[in-house]
C-alpha cells in the first residue's frame, strides 16, 4: 500500500492522468455533441480508430504533422457521415449502425494498412510525425504544478480547451441552441421550423471531428505509430464518461479525468508486479462502477417523474 501511495501522490502520476485522459476527453466531447442532438454515437470507437490510421498515413506520405491531423479529422468525419447517412436517411437503427461501424473499422483499418504499407499489425514501415510537447511560460517554473500541467502534447491542451469551446458553442450560439432543442424534443423543434435531420447530421459530423482529434492523438501524440485496435475501448469509456457527466461539458470533463485516473493507475501498477490481467481490467471496472452509480442516481428521478405523471 505504501508503494502504491508513493506512486499516486507524485507529480509524475498527475502528469500521466492528463496524458491518458486526452483521447477519452476528445471522444467524450464527441459523444456530448451528438447526445445533445438526440443521437447516440456508438461508433466512436471505430471513428477514432479510422482517424488514428488516416492521420499516420497522411503524415507519413506528406511529411507534415498538420496534414496528418487534417487527414485524421477527415477520416473521422467520413466515418461519422457514413453513420449519419445510414441512420438518418436510410432509417437504420443508430445503435446497430454504430456497432457495425466499429466492426468495420476494426477489420478495415488492418486491410487499409496492408494495402498502403504491407503491414498487418503495426505501421512500422510508415514514418509518421509526432506532435510536439509544449512548455507553458511561468507555469513550467512552478514546482509540482509545472511538472503536472506543463510539457504536455499540444493536443492535450486542445482537448481541455475544447471543453470551453463546446460550452460556448452549445450555450451561447444559435446553432448550439438548435442542437439542444432538437435533443430535448425534436417534434417541438420541428414545429418552429428547425430542420431536425440536418441538425442531427451536423451534430454527428462535429462528433466525427472531435473523435478524429482523439484518433490523431492516439497515433501521433500518445505514440508515433498505428497498431491494430489501439483505441482499446476508449470510445466506449467516453460514452460512459458523457453519461456520468450528465450531458454537460464540465461534468463530462471531470468524469473523463476520473477514468483517466483509473487508466493511469493501471499503467502504474505494472511496476508493482501486480498480475497483468488485473491491471488491464481496472479501466473497465471503473467504467462499470461509474455506470452503476449513474444508474442509481437516475432511478429516484425516474420514479419521481412517474409519480408526477400519475398525479
Amino acid at each position: 500500500m505504501g508503494n502504491l501511495a508513493s506512486i499516486i501522490f507524485t507529480a509524475e502520476f498527475g502528469y500521466a492522468i492528463l496524458r491518458v485522459t486526452t483521447p477519452i476527453l476528445f471522444a467524450a466531447m464527441a459523444a456530448l455533441i451528438s447526445d445533445r442532438a438526440g443521437v447516440i454515437n456508438i461508433g466512436l470507437e471505430g471513428i477514432m480508430l479510422m482517424g488514428a490510421l488516416t492521420g499516420v498515413i497522411g503524415s507519413a506520405f506528406s511529411g507534415s504533422l498538420w496534414i496528418g491531423l487534417i487527414s485524421a479529422i477527415l477520416g473521422g468525419v467520413l466515418m461519422a457521415m457514413l453513420l449519419a447517412y445510414f441512420s438518418l436517411y436510410l432509417k437504420t437503427d443508430i445503435i446497430l449502425g454504430g456497432v457495425a461501424l466499429n466492426l468495420m473499422s476494426s477489420g478495415g483499418t488492418i486491410f487499409i494498412l496492408y494495402l498502403v504499407a504491407h503491414d498487418k499489425g503495426i505501421s512500422s514501415s510508415l514514418k509518421s510525425g509526432v506532435f510536439p510537447q509544449v512548455d507553458i511560460p511561468l507555469i513550467k517554473d512552478i514546482p509540482v504544478v509545472g511538472e503536472i500541467f506543463s510539457g504536455h502534447n499540444i493536443l492535450t491542451y486542445i482537448a481541455f480547451l475544447s471543453v470551453l469551446v463546446i460550452y460556448i458553442f452549445l450555450y451561447k450560439t444559435p446553432l448550439g441552441l438548435r442542437i439542444r432543442a432538437v435533443g430535448e424534443n425534436k417534434d417541438a423543434a420541428a414545429s418552429v421550423g428547425i430542420n431536425v435531420r440536418r441538425i442531427q447530421f451536423l451534430a454527428l459530423v462535429l462528433s466525427g471531428v472531435l473523435a478524429g482529434f482523439g484518433g490523431a492523438y492516439m497515433s501521433m501524440g500518445y505514440v508515433s505509430w498505428f497498431s491494430r485496435n489501439m483505441t482499446a475501448g476508449r470510445g466506449f469509456i467516453a460514452l460512459a464518461a458523457e453519461a456520468m457527466g450528465r450531458g454537460t461539458p464540465l461534468g463530462t470533463m471531470l468524469t473523463s479525468l476520473l477514468f483517466g485516473f483509473a487508466d493511469a493507475l493501471s499503467n502504474s501498477l505494472q511496476s508493482l508486479r501486480v498480475p497483468a490481467e488485473f491491471v488491464q481490467m481496472i479501466p473497465y471496472i471503473a467504467t462499470i462502477l461509474g455506470l452503476v452509480v449513474y444508474s442509481n442516481q437516475q432511478k429516484p428521478k425516474k420514479v419521481k417523474g412517474e409519480m408526477e405523471e400519475s398525479v
